[in-house]
């Protein structure tokens, strides 16, 4: 991590020794292996990276001479050197590191960045060509720093090990199972206790992880798949093989694809990196990270949970798509991709350009909107790390009309990418067309029940809605604009929100 946030310049050799060097003056003991203890001390190494002392590159010896034969490619780091210096930060905290957004937030504000939200959306509109990685990076092959440091030198070699982040991880090197063109690896049980808390540190779990035929098949049929499906060879990681669901499963990962394999069945899906996100095993069973508490039933009891799999908690909706559970802090959906999604909600009094809301529990009457709204969610294929609907106008329909929500929803997604999407939901659903939800304005033609049509535009809390086109005289009320056509109805309005 500090690698990859240090300036970008100087030589790479330079640069490495100089991270390591931030890495090892941070230690402070046995008390940095605690949850609380590595948050600090990631804080402490970003604020070195951040802006490195001059005097670090004095007495830079030992370290020089510690650094592993292979050197992580320069493409990224080239990249990297363009960003401003947080937003930097933020994009290895994300895209490197895989922290979800909110521990994103909680790490900018740590180095006292008053606004984190534009940094991390800045961060996540980059796009940096993926760089070229090596197979495999033993940490055996490390040099310990031969200095009068107190810190074990094997402290200082898995430490090494994170700062090469773009190394595939292999865990202890010991195969679970090989096939020809691929090997499965796993990570040591405990390795999520001692570093980052990424995909890479999650365990292999479940009763059938120690069956080496189960795994050599279930090698064998993800080395064999064609096309986009195949894993290309070389390693992939073993997230869990056991009888989920009663029938035999294997889930294995390389990079952001994972492939789930039920004999004779293989599936394989682009998942993303998020390392907290619940993977989905099928029949509303998902993996969880092993760092997560017991997730509790939206109705608040306890769910059963084996081997890191919790217990079927499908939605409750016809399509199978909507709520699903608490996790923490946190209520997570299925919206029909590889990975349980964060759920938020806003209701009408919320205002845009506040403060974004931390990740919370859904409360009944939000699970209640999100189960309305899941359906008229189309399926995504993508995985989806989050996304909030917000029910930005609420009230009446003029000229008899039923009570409504307006909606506006947005979904983020793996890898970077945001989709917005209103919707009228009245005693039927419209859809009203793409919305911004930072300032949330959507307007439709709407046929009251007498059979007149009219047009109809709301705003949020605090904004006025302005509609141009074709239209009549219009009134406008609790954020709510309504005319009549000049002509006929379905020709085309612009829409636009005005502060109050």
């Amino acid at each position: 991590m500090a690698y990859f946030v240090l300036p970008g310049r100087g030589k790479r050799v330079y640069r490495l020794a100089v991270a390591r060097r931030i890495v090892d003056a941070t230690a402070r003991g046995p008390r940095d292996r605690t949850a609380p203890g590595l948050a600090r001390r990631r804080t402490r190494v970003l604020r070195r990276a951040l802006r490195p002392a001059r005097r670090l590159h004095i007495g830079l010896g030992p370290w020089l001479r510690a650094l592993p034969a292979r050197l992580p490619d320069p493409a990224l780091t080239a990249a990297l050197a363009e960003l401003d210096p947080y937003v930097r930060v933020a994009y290895v905290l994300l895209r490197i590191e895989g922290l979800p957004k909110y521990a994103v937030r909680d790490q900018l504000r740590e180095l006292r960045v008053r606004d984190p939200w534009p940094v991390i959306d800045a961060a996540c509109a980059v796009s940096i060509p993926v760089p070229r990685r090596a197979e495999r990076f033993d940490p055996a092959h490390l040099r310990p720093v031969r200095t009068r440091s107190v810190l074990p030198l094997a402290t200082a070699a898995a430490l090494t090990t994170a700062l090469l982040g773009v190394l595939i991880h292999t865990g202890s090197g010991r195969p679970d199972a090989a096939a020809p063109g691929l090997r499965l690896a796993s990570a040591p049980p405990s390795a999520w206790t001692r570093g980052a808390r990424t995909l890479d540190a999650w365990p292999a779990r479940g009763d059938l992880t120690g069956d080496r035929a189960f795994l050599d098949r279930a090698a064998a049929a993800w080395a064999a798949a064609k096309g986009d499906r195949s894993p290309g060879g070389g390693t992939a990681q073993l997230l869990y093989a056991g009888h989920a669901g009663g029938a035999p499963l294997a889930l294995m990962r390389r990079g952001d694809r994972v492939a789930r394999y039920i004999p004779p069945g293989l599936d394989v899906v682009t998942a993303g990196t998020d390392p907290s996100a619940p993977i989905a095993l099928g029949g509303g069973r998902y993996l969880l990270a092993p760092w997560e508490p017991a997730p509790r039933t939206l109705a608040g009891a306890a769910l059963p949970v084996r081997d890191g799999v919790v217990a079927p908690a499908p939605a409750a909706t016809p399509c199978g798509r909507g709520p699903l559970f608490h996790l923490g802090d946190r209520t997570l959906g299925y919206l029909g991709g590889p990975r349980a999604t964060v759920l938020t909600y806003h209701s009408p009094d919320h205002a845009p350009g506040g403060p974004p809301d931390a990740p919370a529990r859904l409360g009944p009457g939000a699970v209640r909107t999100w189960n309305r709204l899941g359906c008229l969610e189309p399926p995504r294929s993508r995985p989806v790390t989050d996304a909030m609907a917000w029910e930005f106008w609420s009230g009446t329909l003029p000229h008899g009309g039923a009570p409504a929500g307006w909606f506006c929803t947005r979904t983020t997604y793996a890898g970077g990418g945001r989709a917005g999407a209103s919707t009228l939901v009245a005693d039927r659903p419209h859809d009203t067309g793409p919305c911004d939800a930072r300032r949330p304005v959507s307007g439709t033609w709407w046929q009251s029940p007498s059979g007149r049509w009219y047009y109809l535009a709301a705003a949020a809390s605090g904004l006025v809605p302005r509609a141009r086109g074709p239209l009549g005289p219009a009134t406008t009320a609790h954020r709510l604009l309504v005319a009549r056509p000049e002509r006929g109805p379905n020709v085309p309005v612009a829409v636009t929100a005005a502060s109050r």
